[in-house]
């Protein structure tokens, strides 16, 4: 049962309200301790050592205090950061509730990052200590690079040779300066006893009161902190615009460690909806959770969403969903047009009376960990055709504008970078202000991402600038041309468009070079063309991969008819060829360099045998 409209109103005026006390203000509006609010998908453990399925708000305010306990008992004070490396979506949650309410930062790692990029992420952030799960707990350890004995970090114990409240000493790791590390089988229902006099905290609405990170596509990631404030706003205008009645039973397929789920965890405990967290983004068991949850919106990022498009949605049963929400990357049009043709979804007609019609709504957001919220909204239709990269405008409390170099805004038809303000931007990268500043252009934070804009003031995306291609034929926008050929072409399930240039060659949107693009498919149907093969053997380096001129001159034909410059060569390759980082997202930055070892060990191999 959603909220009334009494509600509702009290809500949007409670001037106390933020994203660091939401869990707390729920007593304030005298929400039902027994009212279901939160549904995990069976990996997180309790205080109480069992598994829940469904959590109660009566049982959600015991589990976060709890956990407060813990992390007071230990030494954690207000605007401590501490870090949460796991793969469990509701330990994220949880944490960020328990950590929040004392006043702490939490700071988030994707369960997904590598060892050593986790370590060294976390030693920049500050962390006074670390919670993980059992599979990540000793990339945190003191000996994880060499140092120390990880078996004396336990994570009941207080800071280095300080006892806990349990008896126990702690040890951290010293590389990372971390005084504690726990996991869930450390905190007890006992340790709610341990709760500061002042709690719960009470925030200013400049407060830290998140740190989650960029996808590290580029590189290491990028710390990322939100405020009282900038996670709340979005939130509180969906409460003002909307009724939000799609989103009365919602899965999120969002990873656990990004913002948007907390976003969104926070939005439906407003709502009063049910909420399931899952802790995989794969598509399938996205799918799975579909069927079994019976959601009537979910939540999840482009790459997800591919996934699902690519596997046969004849066979699923995806009758309840009415809006898929994509947020981070814009989707592809093909992936979109899968999904919308399943589900149904409310039309209010001429008359204004509401029927319901057959075909779901997708609901394209672009966004990022530094915007907060996805600032534009395309929203499509098995009915609709606004398309090609289409992001449509920003919303109403934002604004955005395609800039030249010198940070003037450009005019409509013309590329440059996309800049964005916004109440819900981040205040800054955490310890890092130089790359933030570096970041900021014309009183605009850019994004990374290249754009243009038509008459009607909508706007198109087009590439991330690192993406882009510089040819002789002209620049090849990546992300543009893989949308027009997942379009095109319907034997295809994904592609990824790359550049290779020589050695010291910068040929992307900010160098000066020129590169050769390669088209990397992955077909739907494994038989058909493709089956002709020519290039680097499946035993070599990109396994699977394979040259075909055949789909070489498919896709030059699809894209000299559209007016882009063609690719040097289309290669086949599997899905599992594909480097994606920890949220998903392809790494083009990896598939080059992949690509350019295997194309200087084939010509060296050639050369050998000449």
């Amino acid at each position: 049962m959603l909220i009334s409209r009494q509600e509702r109103a009290r809500i949007c005026s409670d001037t106390e309200l933020g994203a660091g006390n939401v869990l707390r203000r729920l007593a304030a509006y005298e929400r039902p301790l027994d009212e279901t609010v939160l549904h995990t998908d069976g990996t997180w453990r309790a205080p109480d050592g069992s598994r829940p399925d469904v959590l109660t708000l009566g049982q959600l305010y015991e589990v976060v205090e709890a956990y407060a306990g813990w992390y007071s008992a230990h030494g954690v004070r207000p605007r401590d950061p501490v870090a949460i490396h796991s793969s469990c979506a509701a330990e994220f949650a949880v944490n960020f509730l328990a950590l929040t309410s004392i006043g702490a930062v939490p700071s988030f790692v994707n369960g997904n990052l590598a060892p050593e990029i986790a370590r060294e992420y976390v030693r920049r952030q500050g962390a006074v200590g670390a919670f993980t799960d059992e599979a990540h707990r000793e990339v945190l350890a003191e000996d994880a690079a060499g140092e120390g004995d990880a078996k004396a970090a336990g994570g009941t114990g207080g800071p280095d040779g300080v006892r806990g409240p349990d008896g126990t000493r702690g040890s951290g790791g010293h590389g990372l300066g971390l005084r504690f590390r726990l996991t869930a089988a450390d905190v007890r229902p006992e340790h709610r006893a341990a709760l500061p006099p002042s709690y719960p905290y009470r925030h200013d609405p400049t407060d830290p009161v998140l740190i989650s990170h960029s996808s590290g596509t580029t590189g290491l990631p990028k710390g990322v902190p939100h405020t009282h404030r900038t996670l709340m706003y979005a939130q509180l205008h969906r409460l003002r615009f909307s009724t939000g009645a799609d989103m009365e039973r919602t899965l999120v397929g969002l990873p656990g460690a990004h913002n948007a789920m907390v976003a969104t965890l926070l939005y439906c405990l407003l709502l009063r909806t049910d909420l399931k967290l899952l802790s995989s983004q794969r598509g399938t068991d996205v799918l799975d959770a579909i069927e079994a949850f019976r959601p009537t919106t979910v939540l999840a990022f482009a790459g997800t969403f591919g996934e699902m498009a690519a596997e046969d949605l004849t066979a699923r049963d995806l009758s309840s969903v009415q809006v898929w929400f994509n947020t981070g990357d814009a989707a592809h049009e093909a992936h979109i047009r899968a999904l919308v043709q399943h589900g149904s979804r409310i039309e209010i007609r001429r008359d204004l009376s509401r029927v319901r019609v057959e075909g779901s709504v997708f609901v394209d957001g672009l966004g990022s960990s530094e915007a907060g919220y996805s600032v534009f909204h395309n929203r499509h239709t098995k009915d609709t055709s606004t398309y090609s990269r289409c992001v449509g405008k920003p919303i109403s409390f934002a604004e955005a504008a395609v800039l030249a170099e010198d940070g003037t805004p450009l005019p409509p038809g013309q590329i440059g970078r996309l800049g964005l303000k916004s109440p819900t931007l981040t205040p800054g990268y955490w310890n890092d202000s130089l790359t933030w500043n570096r970041m900021r252009l014309g009183g605009y934070w850019l994004t990374g991402d290249l754009a243009h804009q038509d008459e009607e003031g909508n706007f198109y995306h087009l590439d991330r600038a690192p993406d882009a291609i510089r040819t002789p034929a002209g620049i090849v926008f990546s992300t543009r041309t893989e949308e027009l050929l997942l379009a095109a072409l319907p034997e295809l399930s994904d592609c990824t468009v790359v550049g290779v240039a020589p050695d010291g060659v910068r040929a992307d949107w900010d160098g000066d070079g020129e590169a050769e693009a390669y088209a990397l498919l992955q077909l739907a149907d494994a038989g058909g063309a493709g089956q002709q093969r020519s290039g680097p053997r499946d035993d070599e380096q990109l396994s699977g991969t394979a040259v075909d001129e055949e789909w070489t001159g498919r896709v030059n034909a699809v894209l000299t008819a559209a007016g882009f410059p063609p690719v040097t060569r289309a290669l086949r390759m599997e899905a599992g060829d594909v480097a994606k980082g920890a949220t998903g997202k392809v790494l083009k930055r990896v598939m080059r360099d992949r690509f350019a070892a295997d194309t200087a060990a084939g010509v060296a191999a050639e050369e050998q045998h000449a």
